[in-house]
């Protein structure tokens, strides 16, 4: 009896470590490290975009101290605001190239009505002179750049987990396991992904040249 036991146990350990080294020879343990890279780099991406719908109400409520200040680009970024907000982005929205897509089409509304908002005030002496506007602008400058980091992180993770996804034999294995290919931003020009967006209350345009 007891060497059966012995036997039993044995066997059950060589299968276990058979499990585990195929396991391991065909990506599993990739999968797991690699999803947890992506989640990771997808959390800090919501952290940045939170960070800048937070900083929007106090842009907006200064903005609309200026007198005659143009309502339309201001209802805009409001609205953009809102919109963007109301999804939500729950770490589960990487799994879903819809919704994924619905994100980042109100994160993109939302950055062009700021920065039409950004080119209005330009307009307005008084905004440029107001210590509160400058230092609003100061920390948008620095969120729209780590915005841009934090993309650019999530754009590698997915790309190096979605190789792992499609290659073999390791697309077997995500198959078994249920590991499908996850979405990831998209733009026109890459060069919007490693250019963060110019925010420059202070710059005029140069003075025409006098002419002879």
């Amino acid at each position: 009896m007891t060497i059966t036991r012995s036997r039993a146990r044995a066997a059950l350990a060589a299968a276990l470590l058979g499990a585990a080294a195929l396991l391991s020879g065909c990506g599993y343990n990739d999968f797991q490290r690699m999803d947890e890279e992506v989640k990771a780099s997808w959390s800090e991406v919501l952290n940045q975009y939170q960070r800048r719908a937070d900083l929007i109400p106090n842009i907006v409520n200064t903005v609309k101290g200026e007198a005659n200040f143009e309502q339309e680009t201001l209802t805009r970024v409001v609205e953009a605001r809102a919109k963007a907000t109301s999804i939500q982005a729950t770490p589960e929205l990487i799994n879903n190239p819809e919704a994924f897509q619905k994100f980042q089409a109100a994160q993109g509304e939302l950055t062009g009505a700021l920065s039409r908002l950004l080119v209005v005030s330009e307009q307005y002496p008084n905004l440029k002179a107001n210590q509160g506007f400058q230092d609003l602008r100061v920390q948008l400058e620095g969120t729209e750049n780590r915005i841009t980091v934090a993309r650019n992180r999530y754009i590698k993770t997915v790309a190096d987990y979605n190789v792992l996804a499609r290659s073999f034999p390791t697309n077997l294995t995500a198959k078994i396991f249920s590991y499908e290919v996850k979405p990831s931003f998209t733009v026109q020009n890459e060069a919007q992904i490693s250019t963060p967006p110019t925010v420059d209350f202070g710059s005029k345009p140069a003075a025409p040249a006098a002419s002879r």
